[in-house]
Protein backbone atom coordinates (compact mmCIF):
# COMPACT_ATOMS: atom_id res chain seq x y z
CA UNK A 1 0.00 0.00 0.00
CA UNK A 2 1.47 3.35 -1.03
CA UNK A 3 1.55 6.02 1.66
CA UNK A 4 -1.39 8.41 1.13
CA UNK A 5 -0.88 11.95 -0.13
CA UNK A 6 -0.81 14.82 2.41
CA UNK A 7 -4.25 15.92 1.24
CA UNK A 8 -5.71 12.45 1.77
CA UNK A 9 -4.00 12.20 5.16
CA UNK A 10 -5.57 15.46 6.22
CA UNK A 11 -9.01 14.05 5.44
CA UNK A 12 -8.25 10.89 7.45
CA UNK A 13 -7.07 12.87 10.47
CA UNK A 14 -10.08 15.17 10.18
CA UNK A 15 -12.49 12.22 10.20
CA UNK A 16 -10.72 10.61 13.13
CA UNK A 17 -10.74 13.86 15.11
CA UNK A 18 -14.46 14.29 14.53
CA UNK A 19 -15.18 10.81 15.89
CA UNK A 20 -12.68 11.14 18.76
CA UNK A 21 -14.18 14.43 19.87
CA UNK A 22 -17.77 13.22 19.58
CA UNK A 23 -18.60 15.87 16.97
CA UNK A 24 -19.78 13.16 14.54
CA UNK A 25 -20.59 9.51 15.17
CA UNK A 26 -22.08 8.25 11.90
CA UNK A 27 -21.01 8.24 8.27
CA UNK A 28 -23.78 10.69 7.26
CA UNK A 29 -22.71 13.03 10.07
CA UNK A 30 -19.10 12.84 8.88
CA UNK A 31 -20.20 13.63 5.35
CA UNK A 32 -22.17 16.62 6.58
CA UNK A 33 -19.27 17.98 8.65
CA UNK A 34 -16.59 17.49 5.98
CA UNK A 35 -18.45 17.86 2.67
CA UNK A 36 -17.07 14.53 1.46
CA UNK A 37 -19.35 12.28 -0.56
CA UNK A 38 -20.74 8.94 0.52
CA UNK A 39 -18.18 6.89 -1.44
CA UNK A 40 -15.22 8.84 -0.02
CA UNK A 41 -16.56 8.58 3.53
CA UNK A 42 -17.12 4.84 3.15
CA UNK A 43 -13.61 4.27 1.81
CA UNK A 44 -11.92 6.34 4.52
CA UNK A 45 -13.91 4.94 7.44
CA UNK A 46 -13.27 1.40 6.19
CA UNK A 47 -9.53 2.14 6.22
CA UNK A 48 -9.76 3.52 9.77
CA UNK A 49 -11.76 0.48 10.86
CA UNK A 50 -9.20 -1.88 9.30
CA UNK A 51 -6.37 0.03 11.03
CA UNK A 52 -8.00 -0.65 14.38
CA UNK A 53 -8.70 3.00 15.18
CA UNK A 54 -12.48 2.93 14.87
CA UNK A 55 -15.17 0.37 15.62
CA UNK A 56 -18.82 0.16 14.69
CA UNK A 57 -21.50 0.44 17.31
CA UNK A 58 -25.28 0.23 17.40
CA UNK A 59 -27.70 1.50 14.78
CA UNK A 60 -28.88 5.05 15.34
CA UNK A 61 -32.65 5.48 15.76
CA UNK A 62 -34.22 6.02 12.37
CA UNK A 63 -35.32 9.56 11.46
CA UNK A 64 -37.18 8.47 8.35
CA UNK A 65 -34.26 7.33 6.23
CA UNK A 66 -31.90 4.42 6.34
CA UNK A 67 -30.52 3.72 9.82
CA UNK A 68 -26.83 4.62 10.18
CA UNK A 69 -24.50 2.54 12.30
CA UNK A 70 -22.56 4.54 14.86
CA UNK A 71 -18.78 4.85 14.82
CA UNK A 72 -16.63 4.91 17.95
CA UNK A 73 -12.98 5.65 18.53
CA UNK A 74 -11.25 2.65 20.11
CA UNK A 75 -9.93 4.42 23.18
CA UNK A 76 -8.98 1.16 24.88
CA UNK A 77 -7.06 -0.25 21.91
CA UNK A 78 -3.81 0.92 23.49
CA UNK A 79 -2.27 2.71 26.45
CA UNK A 80 -0.19 5.87 26.84
CA UNK A 81 2.49 6.03 29.53
CA UNK A 82 3.00 9.46 31.05
CA UNK A 83 5.19 11.09 33.68
CA UNK A 84 5.64 14.63 34.97
CA UNK A 85 8.98 15.23 36.68
CA UNK A 86 9.52 18.04 39.15
CA UNK A 87 12.50 19.16 41.20
CA UNK A 88 11.80 16.89 44.17
CA UNK A 89 9.51 14.19 42.82
CA UNK A 90 7.51 12.88 39.88
CA UNK A 91 4.00 11.69 39.10
CA UNK A 92 3.56 8.80 36.69
CA UNK A 93 0.41 7.43 35.14
CA UNK A 94 -1.26 5.34 32.45
CA UNK A 95 -4.01 6.76 30.24
CA UNK A 96 -6.27 5.44 27.53
CA UNK A 97 -6.20 6.82 23.98
CA UNK A 98 -8.52 9.66 24.99
CA UNK A 99 -6.16 10.97 27.66
CA UNK A 100 -8.20 9.68 30.60
CA UNK A 101 -5.92 8.79 33.52
CA UNK A 102 -6.53 5.15 34.50
CA UNK A 103 -4.00 4.99 37.32
CA UNK A 104 -1.29 7.24 38.75
CA UNK A 105 1.35 7.31 41.46
CA UNK A 106 3.61 9.95 43.00
CA UNK A 107 7.22 9.28 43.95
CA UNK A 108 9.68 11.45 45.85
CA UNK A 109 12.80 11.75 43.73
CA UNK A 110 15.52 14.40 43.48
CA UNK A 111 15.97 15.42 39.84
CA UNK A 112 19.56 16.42 40.66
CA UNK A 113 20.51 12.74 41.04
CA UNK A 114 20.94 12.67 37.28
CA UNK A 115 19.15 11.02 34.36
CA UNK A 116 20.09 7.38 34.88
CA UNK A 117 18.82 6.85 38.44
CA UNK A 118 15.80 9.13 37.94
CA UNK A 119 14.68 7.56 34.66
CA UNK A 120 15.25 4.08 36.08
CA UNK A 121 12.82 4.97 38.88
CA UNK A 122 10.37 6.40 36.34
CA UNK A 123 10.56 3.26 34.19
CA UNK A 124 10.06 0.98 37.21
CA UNK A 125 7.03 2.98 38.31
CA UNK A 126 5.50 3.01 34.81
CA UNK A 127 6.09 -0.73 34.44
CA UNK A 128 4.28 -1.37 37.73
CA UNK A 129 1.38 0.93 36.81
CA UNK A 130 0.97 -0.73 33.42
CA UNK A 131 0.76 -4.12 35.14
CA UNK A 132 -1.77 -2.70 37.62
CA UNK A 133 -4.22 -1.94 34.79
CA UNK A 134 -3.66 -5.34 33.21
CA UNK A 135 -1.52 -3.97 30.40
CA UNK A 136 1.46 -5.48 28.65
CA UNK A 137 4.34 -3.86 26.72
CA UNK A 138 2.48 -4.51 23.47
CA UNK A 139 -0.34 -2.23 24.67
CA UNK A 140 1.94 0.84 24.83
CA UNK A 141 1.34 3.14 21.88
CA UNK A 142 3.37 6.07 23.14
CA UNK A 143 5.23 7.65 26.03
CA UNK A 144 5.00 11.30 27.14
CA UNK A 145 7.39 12.90 29.61
CA UNK A 146 7.55 16.36 31.18
CA UNK A 147 10.85 17.71 32.57
CA UNK A 148 11.40 20.69 34.90
CA UNK A 149 13.69 22.56 32.55
CA UNK A 150 14.18 23.71 28.95
CA UNK A 151 13.62 20.96 26.38
CA UNK A 152 14.31 21.18 22.66
CA UNK A 153 11.04 19.68 21.49
CA UNK A 154 12.31 18.45 18.11
CA UNK A 155 15.05 16.31 19.66
CA UNK A 156 13.39 15.68 23.07
CA UNK A 157 16.68 16.56 24.77
CA UNK A 158 17.11 18.83 27.82
CA UNK A 159 19.09 21.98 27.04
CA UNK A 160 21.26 23.22 29.91
CA UNK A 161 18.51 22.83 32.52
CA UNK A 162 19.46 24.90 35.60
CA UNK A 163 18.29 22.44 38.28
CA UNK A 164 19.14 19.22 36.42
CA UNK A 165 22.90 18.51 36.62
CA UNK A 166 23.99 15.81 34.20
CA UNK A 167 20.86 16.08 32.04
CA UNK A 168 22.12 18.45 29.36
CA UNK A 169 21.61 16.88 25.91
CA UNK A 170 20.76 13.52 27.49
CA UNK A 171 19.01 11.21 24.95
CA UNK A 172 15.77 10.83 26.91
CA UNK A 173 13.73 9.82 23.85
CA UNK A 174 16.18 7.16 22.71
CA UNK A 175 16.41 5.62 26.17
CA UNK A 176 12.65 5.36 26.74
CA UNK A 177 11.97 4.29 23.14
CA UNK A 178 14.44 1.46 23.56
CA UNK A 179 12.82 0.39 26.84
CA UNK A 180 9.22 0.49 25.61
CA UNK A 181 9.56 0.02 21.84
CA UNK A 182 7.14 2.89 21.42
CA UNK A 183 7.44 6.50 20.23
CA UNK A 184 8.41 9.05 22.86
CA UNK A 185 7.85 12.80 23.17
CA UNK A 186 9.34 15.05 25.83
CA UNK A 187 8.49 18.63 26.76
CA UNK A 188 8.82 21.11 29.58
CA UNK A 189 6.47 20.10 32.40
CA UNK A 190 4.67 23.47 32.48
CA UNK A 191 3.83 23.17 28.78
CA UNK A 192 2.16 19.85 29.55
CA UNK A 193 0.24 21.32 32.49
CA UNK A 194 -0.98 24.06 30.15
CA UNK A 195 -1.91 21.54 27.45
CA UNK A 196 -3.81 19.41 29.95
CA UNK A 197 -5.96 22.37 30.99
CA UNK A 198 -6.54 23.28 27.34
CA UNK A 199 -7.62 19.85 26.21
CA UNK A 200 -9.27 18.08 29.13
CA UNK A 201 -13.02 17.97 28.46
CA UNK A 202 -15.49 19.76 30.67
CA UNK A 203 -13.14 22.17 32.45
CA UNK A 204 -13.42 25.56 30.77
CA UNK A 205 -15.58 26.36 27.78
CA UNK A 206 -13.24 28.79 26.06
CA UNK A 207 -9.71 29.32 27.38
CA UNK A 208 -8.78 31.47 24.40
CA UNK A 209 -5.25 32.75 24.92
CA UNK A 210 -4.14 31.02 28.11
CA UNK A 211 -1.21 31.66 30.43
CA UNK A 212 -0.59 28.76 32.82
CA UNK A 213 1.79 29.59 35.67
CA UNK A 214 3.31 26.92 37.88
CA UNK A 215 4.62 28.19 41.20
CA UNK A 216 6.54 25.48 42.97
CA UNK A 217 10.20 25.03 43.83
CA UNK A 218 10.75 27.05 40.66
CA UNK A 219 8.45 29.19 38.53
CA UNK A 220 7.50 28.63 34.90
CA UNK A 221 4.73 29.41 32.45
CA UNK A 222 2.98 27.62 29.61
CA UNK A 223 1.49 29.75 26.85
CA UNK A 224 -1.30 29.00 24.42
CA UNK A 225 -2.55 31.01 21.45
CA UNK A 226 -5.96 30.31 19.99
CA UNK A 227 -6.18 27.05 21.92
CA UNK A 228 -2.79 25.78 20.68
CA UNK A 229 0.35 25.42 22.79
CA UNK A 230 3.05 27.96 21.93
CA UNK A 231 6.50 26.47 22.51
CA UNK A 232 8.57 29.12 20.76
CA UNK A 233 11.32 28.63 18.19
CA UNK A 234 13.36 26.16 20.24
CA UNK A 235 10.78 25.11 22.81
CA UNK A 236 11.65 27.39 25.74
CA UNK A 237 8.84 29.96 25.60
CA UNK A 238 7.47 30.91 29.03
CA UNK A 239 10.64 30.48 31.11
CA UNK A 240 9.72 33.41 33.36
CA UNK A 241 11.44 31.95 36.42
CA UNK A 242 14.79 33.15 35.11
CA UNK A 243 13.70 36.62 34.08
CA UNK A 244 15.61 39.26 36.06
CA UNK A 245 13.40 41.10 38.57
CA UNK A 246 15.99 42.34 41.08
CA UNK A 247 19.36 44.09 41.05
CA UNK A 248 20.37 42.36 44.27
CA UNK A 249 23.51 40.42 43.37
CA UNK A 250 23.69 38.66 46.74
CA UNK A 251 20.97 36.13 45.85
CA UNK A 252 22.30 33.65 43.32
CA UNK A 253 19.78 31.59 41.37
CA UNK A 254 20.26 27.89 40.67
CA UNK A 255 20.90 28.86 37.05
CA UNK A 256 24.03 30.74 38.17
CA UNK A 257 22.65 34.23 37.52
CA UNK A 258 21.38 36.76 40.06
CA UNK A 259 18.06 38.55 40.40
CA UNK A 260 15.93 35.79 38.83
CA UNK A 261 12.24 35.67 39.76
CA UNK A 262 12.37 32.16 41.18
CA UNK A 263 15.47 33.06 43.24
CA UNK A 264 13.47 35.69 45.12
CA UNK A 265 9.89 34.35 44.96
CA UNK A 266 9.87 30.60 44.25
CA UNK A 267 9.45 27.77 46.72
CA UNK A 268 13.18 27.43 47.28
CA UNK A 269 13.37 31.17 48.04
CA UNK A 270 10.54 30.90 50.58
CA UNK A 271 12.30 27.99 52.28
CA UNK A 272 15.61 29.88 52.35
CA UNK A 273 14.13 33.07 53.75
CA UNK A 274 11.94 31.14 56.18
CA UNK A 275 14.96 29.35 57.59
CA UNK A 276 16.72 32.70 58.01
CA UNK A 277 13.76 33.98 60.05
CA UNK A 278 13.76 30.80 62.11
CA UNK A 279 17.46 30.97 62.93
CA UNK A 280 17.30 34.67 63.78
CA UNK A 281 14.38 34.07 66.12
CA UNK A 282 12.24 36.67 64.32
CA UNK A 283 9.61 34.01 63.66
CA UNK A 284 8.90 31.88 66.74
CA UNK A 285 6.59 29.62 64.71
CA UNK A 286 9.28 28.81 62.15
CA UNK A 287 11.93 28.51 64.87
CA UNK A 288 9.81 25.82 66.53
CA UNK A 289 9.50 23.94 63.25
CA UNK A 290 13.26 24.21 62.70
CA UNK A 291 13.94 22.76 66.14
CA UNK A 292 11.81 19.72 65.34
CA UNK A 293 12.69 19.12 61.67
CA UNK A 294 16.15 20.67 61.33
CA UNK A 295 15.10 22.44 58.14
CA UNK A 296 12.40 24.72 56.75
CA UNK A 297 10.38 24.13 53.58
CA UNK A 298 8.07 26.38 51.60
CA UNK A 299 5.16 24.37 53.00
CA UNK A 300 6.32 25.26 56.51
CA UNK A 301 6.28 28.95 55.63
CA UNK A 302 2.77 28.56 54.22
CA UNK A 303 1.60 26.75 57.37
CA UNK A 304 3.12 29.40 59.63
CA UNK A 305 1.43 32.15 57.62
CA UNK A 306 -1.88 30.32 57.89
CA UNK A 307 -1.41 30.21 61.67
CA UNK A 308 -1.02 33.98 61.73
CA UNK A 309 2.78 34.36 61.91
CA UNK A 310 3.41 37.93 60.76
CA UNK A 311 6.86 37.34 59.28
CA UNK A 312 5.71 34.30 57.30
CA UNK A 313 2.77 36.31 56.00
CA UNK A 314 5.16 39.02 54.84
CA UNK A 315 7.27 36.46 52.98
CA UNK A 316 4.21 35.23 51.07
CA UNK A 317 2.99 38.75 50.34
CA UNK A 318 6.43 39.77 49.05
CA UNK A 319 6.64 36.68 46.82
CA UNK A 320 3.11 37.28 45.55
CA UNK A 321 3.92 40.85 44.63
CA UNK A 322 7.07 39.80 42.76
CA UNK A 323 5.19 37.15 40.81
CA UNK A 324 2.25 39.45 40.19
CA UNK A 325 4.52 42.17 38.81
CA UNK A 326 6.09 39.73 36.35
CA UNK A 327 2.67 38.45 35.29
CA UNK A 328 1.45 42.04 34.82
CA UNK A 329 4.30 42.53 32.35
CA UNK A 330 3.17 39.42 30.50
CA UNK A 331 -0.46 40.57 30.57
CA UNK A 332 0.52 43.91 29.04
CA UNK A 333 2.69 42.18 26.45
CA UNK A 334 0.56 39.17 25.55
CA UNK A 335 -2.97 40.12 26.66
CA UNK A 336 -4.19 36.60 27.63
CA UNK A 337 -7.85 35.91 28.31
CA UNK A 338 -7.13 33.52 31.18
CA UNK A 339 -4.37 33.02 33.75
CA UNK A 340 -4.34 29.70 35.61
CA UNK A 341 -2.15 29.35 38.70
CA UNK A 342 -0.87 25.89 39.59
CA UNK A 343 1.89 24.24 41.61
CA UNK A 344 2.31 23.63 45.33
CA UNK A 345 2.98 27.25 46.25
CA UNK A 346 -0.03 28.40 44.23
CA UNK A 347 -2.04 26.46 46.78
CA UNK A 348 -0.56 28.48 49.63
CA UNK A 349 -3.86 30.12 50.45
CA UNK A 350 -6.15 32.98 49.60
CA UNK A 351 -3.78 35.72 50.77
CA UNK A 352 -1.03 34.63 48.35
CA UNK A 353 -3.40 34.39 45.39
CA UNK A 354 -5.13 37.64 46.30
CA UNK A 355 -1.78 39.40 46.37
CA UNK A 356 -0.92 38.09 42.90
CA UNK A 357 -4.32 39.12 41.53
CA UNK A 358 -4.20 42.60 43.07
CA UNK A 359 -0.71 43.23 41.71
CA UNK A 360 -1.66 42.09 38.21
CA UNK A 361 -4.72 44.33 38.08
CA UNK A 362 -2.89 47.29 39.60
CA UNK A 363 0.11 47.12 37.26
CA UNK A 364 -1.63 46.13 34.01
CA UNK A 365 -3.35 48.31 31.44
CA UNK A 366 -7.13 48.55 32.04
CA UNK A 367 -7.96 47.23 28.57
CA UNK A 368 -5.77 44.14 29.04
CA UNK A 369 -7.56 43.16 32.24
CA UNK A 370 -11.11 44.10 31.26
CA UNK A 371 -12.16 40.47 30.75
CA UNK A 372 -9.12 38.72 32.22
CA UNK A 373 -9.83 35.64 34.36
CA UNK A 374 -7.30 34.68 37.04
CA UNK A 375 -8.10 31.31 38.59
CA UNK A 376 -6.55 28.26 40.19
CA UNK A 377 -5.63 25.41 37.86
CA UNK A 378 -8.42 22.84 37.61
CA UNK A 379 -6.71 19.49 37.08
CA UNK A 380 -4.42 19.35 40.10
CA UNK A 381 -1.86 16.57 40.37
CA UNK A 382 -2.95 14.72 37.24
CA UNK A 383 -2.79 17.81 34.99
CA UNK A 384 0.71 17.06 33.70
CA UNK A 385 -0.25 13.46 32.94
CA UNK A 386 -3.29 14.54 30.93
CA UNK A 387 -1.16 17.06 29.04
CA UNK A 388 1.54 14.46 28.36
CA UNK A 389 -1.08 12.06 26.99
CA UNK A 390 -2.51 14.71 24.66
CA UNK A 391 1.00 15.64 23.51
CA UNK A 392 1.53 12.02 22.45
CA UNK A 393 -1.92 11.63 20.91
CA UNK A 394 -1.66 14.88 18.97
CA UNK A 395 1.61 13.72 17.48
CA UNK A 396 0.49 10.15 16.79
CA UNK A 397 -2.62 11.31 14.94
CA UNK A 398 -0.98 14.24 13.17
CA UNK A 399 -0.61 14.33 9.39
CA UNK A 400 3.16 14.06 9.86
CA UNK A 401 2.92 10.60 11.44
CA UNK A 402 -0.51 9.38 10.48
CA UNK A 403 0.56 7.97 7.12
CA UNK A 404 2.63 5.38 8.97
CA UNK A 405 -0.54 3.96 10.47
CA UNK A 406 -2.18 3.51 7.11
CA UNK A 407 0.96 2.53 5.20
CA UNK A 408 1.61 -0.31 7.65
CA UNK A 409 -1.98 -1.48 7.55
CA UNK A 410 -2.21 -1.66 11.35
CA UNK A 411 -0.63 0.02 14.38
CA UNK A 412 1.51 -3.03 15.12
CA UNK A 413 3.38 -2.75 11.86
CA UNK A 414 4.70 0.79 12.22
CA UNK A 415 8.41 1.31 12.81
CA UNK A 416 10.82 4.19 12.93
CA UNK A 417 8.35 6.96 13.66
CA UNK A 418 11.19 9.17 14.90
CA UNK A 419 13.96 7.74 12.74
CA UNK A 420 16.60 8.40 15.40
CA UNK A 421 19.68 6.35 16.14
CA UNK A 422 18.18 3.25 14.58
CA UNK A 423 15.86 2.80 17.55
CA UNK A 424 12.71 0.94 16.64
CA UNK A 425 9.99 3.16 18.06
CA UNK A 426 6.77 2.08 16.45
CA UNK A 427 3.31 2.56 17.87
CA UNK A 428 3.36 -0.93 19.25
CA UNK A 429 5.79 -3.84 19.03
CA UNK A 430 5.39 -5.99 15.97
Amino acid sequence: MDEPSPELLESYTRLLDLVRSGAADTRPALSQRTGLGRTAITQRTTTLLDAGLLEEGDLNPSTGGRQARTLRFRKDAGRILTAELGATGFTAGVTDLMGTVLTMRHRDCDIAQGPDPVLTEVENTLDALLADVGGTPSDVWGVGLGLPGPVEFATARPSEPPIMPGWNNYPVRERLASHYHAPVWVDNEVNLLCLGELRAPGLLDDLGDLLYVKIGTGIGAGISHGGHLHRGAQGCAGDIGHAAVSDDSSVVCRCGKTGCLEAVAGGAALARDGERLARSGDSPALAAILDVKGTITAADVTAAAGAGDHHAVQLLVSAGRRIGAMLATMVNFYNPSTILLGGKIAGAGDLFLATIRETIYRRSLPLSTRELRIEKARLGEEGGLVGAAYMVLDELFSVRHFGKWLHAGSPSGITGIHGTNGVRSGLAPA
